[in-house]
């Protein structure tokens, strides 16, 4: 198989874990890879009355750090644009929350982080 489409699959189990995880937490899952002219939103969701965009980082393992340290300020700029179209597209007009889930696939450790994305 080659490494695109293993980065799909890995991807998309990763995406399901979340999932998961989250709807354990108290979220309530609204949809999942959505995708706009800036890019893919993984999962969005709603935690209360709050809207959150959550992406989502799996790694082997945190030898070359975490998922959660995988998502740098370039990263966090595109995140930040993507829902802010996503907003406007939907109408949506919820207080916004970006959250991001680091899974660790040798572990199985999975940390969210609420509030990891911040728009100033």
């Amino acid at each position: 198989m080659n490494n695109k489409k293993d980065n799909k699959i890995k991807g998309n189990k990763g995406e399901a874990l979340a999932c998961e995880y989250i709807e354990r937490e108290g979220y309530k899952v609204l949809e999942r890879n959505f995708k706009n002219r800036f890019g893919e939103i993984d999962i969005v969701a709603r935690d209360g009355n709050i809207f959150c965009f959550i992406e989502v980082k799996w790694r082997r393992n945190d030898r070359f750090g975490s998922g959660l340290e995988a998502v740098g300020y370039r990263k966090q700029q595109k995140i930040i644009r993507m829902v802010k179209e996503y907003l406007k597209e939907k109408g949506a007009e919820l207080p916004v929350r970006i959250d991001v889930v680091s899974i660790c696939g040798d572990t199985g450790d999975i940390q969210l982080l609420k509030n990891a994305v911040v728009d100033n």
